[in-house]
């Protein structure tokens, strides 16, 4: 089955989002939580990745619409900081509904990969829906006030070892919350790499060997976790 723009049930109106299901058939269900730049290419192909390796993957458009270009980060910038994340939170609660409730995707649990903005809102979302049985966080941290302990599933998360966004003591700071938490978690950070590693269309900051890495970790984990 082709890729293709969906809309789901949220928040009492509709979401747009990016759906890209295994040729094979439905897979077990995975979020993907853009950047701050919005539902550009980059977080499409992240989705058709996830595809190819077994998983249905669904990327709602928190933006509703709007992608910002990569030369602009001071719009960027605004809309993150424009973006409801109560609203936020209830968009992604529609996209775990439509894949844990609908038949695109198999299975009663889903996972959440985030990036950036989108690593934070994956932490948030796994203390707002236990169905999250696997969180994976690319170099993002989550407001003080999200309650870690909320958490039924497990956090895999990934940071760059030079970055002012999700610094390492920022990181740090994370994984001694979610232990006292009680939240099994791994954290990995990667040596000689910025914030955004992941991001092949930002070439100034992607690391290759990271990037391939981390993938690897994320696959594994997400299989581990959304077995069966």
């Amino acid at each position: 089955m082709p890729a293709r723009m969906i809309e789901f049930p949220s928040n009492g109106s509709t979401t747009p989002g990016y759906l890209s299901v295994p040729e094979a058939g439905p897979g077990v269900g995975v979020i993907v939580i853009q950047e701050w730049w919005g539902l550009v290419d980059q977080v499409k192909r992240v989705a058709d990745r996830l595809a190819a390796a077994g998983f249905t993957a669904l990327a709602p458009d928190l933006y509703h619409g709007r992608a910002i270009g990569l030369d602009e980060p001071d719009e960027a910038g605004k809309a993150a900081m424009a973006l409801d994340s109560d609203r936020a939170a209830r968009d992604l609660g529609g996209a775990v509904d439509a894949l844990v409730g609908g038949s695109d995707a198999r299975g009663a649990t889903c996972g959440v990969v985030g990036f950036c903005m989108g690593g934070g809102l994956a932490v948030q979302l796994a203390t707002l829906r236990p169905a999250v049985a696997a969180c994976v966080d690319y170099y993002g941290v989550p407001g003080g006030d999200v309650e870690l302990g909320r958490i039924r599933g497990e956090v895999l998360g990934h940071f760059a070892d030079h970055d002012d966004h999700a610094s390492p003591a920022a990181a740090a700071e994370l994984s001694r919350r979610l232990q006292a938490a009680g939240v099994v978690h791994e954290f990995h950070t990667y040596p000689d790499t910025q914030h955004a590693f992941f991001n092949e269309d930002r070439p100034t900051v992607h690391n290759a060997e990271a990037s391939q890495v981390s993938w690897e970790r994320t696959l594994e984990f997400l299989r581990r976790r959304l077995a069966g």
